[in-house]
């Protein structure tokens, strides 16, 4: 088969948000840029139902990131930023910033499984997709969830919890288990161990506390859900419903459990973001694990399960039996909004990748890096949302309860600076590449790390080092600092803020 073949100054792996304005910055600096995204739709979370904004600190927030919620406010006709939002807004608005760029964008579009990177040495020659197409470029981006571009091209990464002991951290590794309020007997029998533990509940933590392992935190769909009787889609119950994988909430909902299953977070438009939240949510705890490292078809397997399991949920909620006839009604009102999603059945279809490879590149963010106990001296954005880690496992604690691990929420006291060294990898194993997305932080760090704005401010610093480099002809790695940052400073970037500024008391995670 004849291959086509074509040669770009910047190919970017990833239609993310991160890799929409990675590519925004380098054309606009005059490179001839190729987004190539391997999914249907363009924007990852940040058009894929994620609408209630993981801002933190708004100060921040800069360059393209904070321009494009200030786009929000003028799509909504609303002053200044505007942080929650419908999915095809956003979707609409990272859309006028291609067109507006000139550079190319191509969608459905995968690497080669495992074997797509085409490699010259330690540098990226070309890209080759499924579909024959090869794309050759001086300088490559990886602002995909998964990282896919920079594992296989070579780059050093990890998968799972280091130790706390790696980086001298106290927020890493296995956790102490929280137990479910109301308790919840474990066993298939209540009160007959042994009949067997519940599907997805492990006997233990698997390790003592502080201790490391490859188990990564649960991922979901942010679901996008309306009340509007006019613009709503019934959720049904789906093709491989499991009733087993919510013998949990049935238990909890027997001993009155009155918490939300699912936040109802209102955006524009009577429509949700609705996330994980309380003792039994739409986190498909312990079924994510193979994820970061499988391939195509067994990660498809993957996401298939975690929509069968939300859409489940829902279903569960309406009509099922066991769930008292007060929960029925306050879930009844709620299904798919006609006008998101149309070219996926109106369910979103990126998975809410939490958290996948991790780089390990010539710098690694660490807890102690968010905590601004070290110094970092070539700061390209920062981040300021608490280190926030959903659960890893179902497990049971030395008492036999029936525990989640894993989770936890450590606040930030001020943003702190990320180093354009976690962008790169190590100088001896791949020259021309940035990675936005997975870059080089620890599972701790990354919990703060891994929210839409920083990604978005990432992809613009990336954009800017690739364009730089390309025009010198330098690996990424000799790009000097002291040329990248006067012109992240001249583009609106927040790099640092004065070593005192401390983040108001009024900042939420999560600002309005």
């Amino acid at each position: 088969m004849q291959k086509h073949m074509r040669e770009y100054d910047v190919v970017v792996y990833g239609g993310s948000a991160a890799g929409i304005m990675a590519g925004v910055q380098a054309s606009r600096m005059g490179m001839r840029v190729l987004v190539v995204e391997p999914g249907i739709r363009l924007g990852g979370l940040t058009t894929g139902g994620l609408g209630a904004t993981d801002a933190g600190d708004p100060a921040a927030i800069g360059g393209l990131s904070r321009e494009f919620y200030n786009r929000l406010g003028e799509y909504y006709g609303r002053p200044g930023p505007v942080w929650r939002f419908e999915p095809s807004a956003a979707l609409r608005v990272l859309e006028d910033y291609i067109r507006e760029s000139g550079m190319e964008v191509l969608t459905g579009r995968r690497l080669k499984e495992r074997s797509g990177v085409v490699m010259d040495g330690t540098r990226i020659a070309a890209l080759e997709l499924e579909s024959g197409e090869v794309y050759k470029a001086k300088v490559f981006i990886d602002a995909t969830y998964e990282g896919d571009l920079m594992a296989w091209a070579g780059v050093s990464y990890t998968v799972g919890r280091e130790g706390n002991g790696v980086y001298g951290e106290s927020n890493n590794g296995i956790r102490k288990p929280t137990p479910l309020v109301p308790h919840v007997d474990p066993y298939r029998i209540p009160g007959a161990p042994e009949s067997g533990l519940l599907d997805r509940i492990n006997p233990d933590s698997g390790g003592a506390m502080g201790d490391g392992d490859g188990k990564t935190q649960a991922y979901n769909y942010r679901m996008c859900l309306t009340a509007n009787p006019d613009n709503r889609v019934p959720v049904e119950r789906p093709e491989g419903y499991r009733e087993a994988d919510y013998e949990i909430l049935f238990r909890l909902l027997e001993q009155g459990y009155e918490g939300l299953v699912f936040k109802l977070t209102m955006m524009p438009g009577e429509k949700t973001d609705s996330n994980n939240t309380g003792s039994f949510s739409t986190d498909y705890i312990g079924m994510n694990h193979d994820y970061p490292e499988a391939g195509y078809a067994r990660r498809q397997e993957i996401a298939t399960a975690h929509e069968t399991y939300q859409k489940g949920l829902i279903w569960t909620l309406q009509h099922h039996p066991r769930v008292p006839e007060a929960v029925r009604r306050k879930y009844a009102p709620w299904g798919l909004p006609k006008d998101e999603f149309p070219e996926s059945g109106h369910w979103p279809s990126q998975l809410y990748v939490r958290e996948a490879r991790r780089m390990r590149g010539e710098a690694v963010v660490t807890e102690r890096t968010v905590k601004r106990l070290e110094t970092v001296g070539d700061s390209v954005g920062m981040g300021s949302y608490s280190m926030d880690s959903h659960s890893t496992q179902y497990c049971l604690d030395s008492d036999g309860r029936l525990c989640t691990e894993g989770g936890f929420m450590a606040g930030v006291p001020a943003p702190f600076p990320i180093s354009y060294k976690a962008l790169v990898p190590r100088r001896e194993e791949c020259a021309n590449l940035l990675v936005t997305v997975c870059l080089s932080s620890s599972h701790a760090a990354y919990g703060s790390i891994r929210m839409e704005p920083v990604f978005m401010v990432m992809g613009q610093a990336a954009g800017t080092a690739a364009a730089l480099a390309a025009q010198g002809g330098t690996s990424v790695q000799e790009v000097p600092y002291d040329r990248l940052r006067p012109l992240l400073d001249a583009q609106g970037l927040v790099v640092e803020l004065d070593p005192d500024y401390i983040t108001p008391p009024e900042v939420t995670g999560n600002p309005l």
